[in-house]
């Protein structure tokens, strides 16, 4: 599932050469007129616990024009349905690429799984130094744990305004597509069924979404073409150890 105008680009060139001429609100008419439009769902799981004993952090991410890649990345927690219960999508994102450089399906919402999706990032990137890291304040951002491998290799941490969603809009944006055009709101019946569908999202949305902040520009394809990171030890779809079924 795809929104209509990155589905427009993507057929546009099989359109024109089978000779088929239709136009982008064309097209959105005849979704419409199918019901293949994507509707648009409320998140009601609350996935931010912030606690006051936690360090605090300012904002050095709002407001600021990232232009390449590895210079910032955001970092948020969607919830996923499996059976009559839930399990937590822990995520990183280069806030300039729009890639998802690392994520974690984890079973709670301990500060373990947030650590686990930071390492699959730092494995992506070969000079993090100096990179901004902005999430919520979630006490999994806020851990000793998870700052004190920021500290190690020289990542600043940042955050937005305590109970402001818009302070993090890009982490909030990856989930909504996520969820909408990948399906991942749906209810899995087990743990792999989880682990699969949302292995298969991240490497959709990475490899094969355009974007129109990128010029429609697939997210893959812009981090590879501006990372400094040589490709032989960057992967381009990542992933986490294999889990168990419930």
């Amino acid at each position: 599932m795809m929104g209509s105008k990155k589905l427009y680009v993507l057929l546009k060139p099989d359109l024109e050469r089978l000779g088929v001429k239709i136009g982008r609100d064309k097209l959105f008419d005849l979704l419409r007129s199918e019901g293949l439009l994507v509707k648009r769902k409320k998140k009601y799981v609350v996935t931010t616990q912030s606690f006051a004993r936690y360090s605090k952090y300012e904002d050095l991410f709002n407001g600021k024009a990232w232009t390449t890649v590895d210079r910032a990345w955001v970092s948020d927690i969607t919830y996923i349905r499996v059976g009559d219960t839930f399990r937590y999508l822990f995520l990183i994102t280069d806030a300039y690429s729009r890639k998802i450089v690392g994520w974690y399906l984890g079973h709670t919402l301990e500060t373990t799984w947030a650590v686990e999706a930071l390492k699959m990032a730092l494995r992506q990137c070969g000079h993090p130094k100096g990179l901004i890291h902005h999430s919520d304040r979630g006490f999994q951002y806020c851990s000793i744990a998870y700052t004190a491998i920021l500290k190690k290799v020289k990542i600043k941490s940042s955050m937005g305004e305590a109970g402001n969603c818009y302070d993090n809009a890009m982490a909030e944006r990856v989930n909504g597509i996520l969820k909408t055009e990948y399906l991942l709101d749906s209810t899995f019946k087990n743990l792999n069924d989880a682990y699969t569908a949302v292995r298969h999202a991240v490497w959709a949305y990475n490899e094969k979404r355009p974007h129109m902040s990128l010029g429609m520009k697939k997210p893959e394809e812009v981090h590879k073409r501006l990372s400094k990171f040589s490709t032989h030890k960057r992967k381009s779809s990542p992933r986490q150890k294999p889990v168990k079924a419930i």
